[in-house]
């Protein structure tokens, strides 16, 4: 494993949170699958495309970025060990053979210059300690002319899973846990923000587009409270109080999630998202 710089985050994602989304890896792909399609289409991915795939958790993005590239390949990397053994089970299991993964940290890793036509993430680029640091080596990973895309939350207030926990406020002690951080799961929710970052890490060419799709957290009102609670998010605030009021913590939430119940029981909720893309810029003076 290459050096690790976000050494905090690594912590995180190779103890308890990293288990429960390794665990929880079919419910969490649920959640966000919906941004597949529109996250692969946005980094024009060929048959021949080499790919790199940011954060790549158990790597679903990453087997269906190969898939979409079979005489190419794509390339997973992420800080956490137990996701990282999942994606390699489910590539092999599913004899995806140009899908490998690295344990590493994207925003020191020693990539070779030019390496991968593409880059993409399903929220995975919002942790970085460094973000315009992480972006420039990402950049020089990228052929020139190649394409970064990735999909990262907006306002917070947008998402459903947010507005869902804030009903708690009056039983556990959320704090800001809402509130734009560095890093943190909203650290790019502001488009001026994506753009300042990329276009410093030296991308051109930078889009920003809101994308949203209605995950599945559950079935029934009482799994998807159970799942919401076992989050990283829920088993802190949880942690912080007692028997009574982590008891009252469920019923709260799982009122509130069951007027969101389809017909067939699913709970289904907003996720609101930027959908961005920018380049690697095409040096003028370089040889053809």
């Amino acid at each position: 494993m290459s050096e690790i710089v976000n050494t905090e985050q690594a912590q995180a994602w190779n103890g308890p949170e990293g288990a429960h989304w390794a665990r929880n890896q079919d419910r969490w792909n649920a959640v966000n699958e919906g941004f597949d399609e529109p996250l692969l289409d946005a980094a024009g991915l060929t048959e021949g495309h080499r790919t790199l795939d940011l954060g790549c958790g158990a790597g679903q993005t990453t087997r269906l970025a190969a898939l979409r590239a079979p005489r190419g390949s794509a390339h997973g990397i992420d800080l956490s060990g137990p996701m990282l053994a999942e994606a390699r089970s489910r590539a092999a299991r599913e004899g995806i053979t140009n899908a490998t993964f690295t344990q590493g940290d994207a925003q020191s890793h020693p990539f070779e210059s030019g390496a991968f036509d593409a880059a993409i993430s399903r929220y995975g680029v919002m942790f970085f300690a460094d973000p315009e640091a992480a972006f420039r080596n990402i950049g020089r990973a990228l052929r020139p002319g190649g394409r970064l895309a990735f999909v990262c939350p907006a306002e917070p207030s947008l998402n459903g899973w947010v507005t869902a926990m804030a009903v708690l406020r009056d039983v556990l002690p959320l704090g800001d846990f809402d509130a734009p951080g560095l890093p943190g799961m909203f650290s790019l929710a502001s488009p001026e923000r994506i753009g300042a970052v990329l276009t410093a890490a030296g991308f051109s060419g930078v889009t920003v587009d809101p994308v949203e799709a209605y995950g599945a957290w559950g079935h029934g009102a009482d799994d998807a409270a159970e799942f919401l609670l076992n989050t990283g998010p829920g088993r802190h605030f949880l942690s912080q109080v007692g028997t009574a009021a982590r008891n009252r913590a469920r019923h709260v939430l799982t009122d509130h999630l069951r007027a969101r119940e389809a017909a067939d029981g699913t709970v289904r909720l907003r996720s609101a998202s930027w959908l961005v893309t920018a380049d690697r810029p095409v040096d003028p003076t370089a040889a053809p």
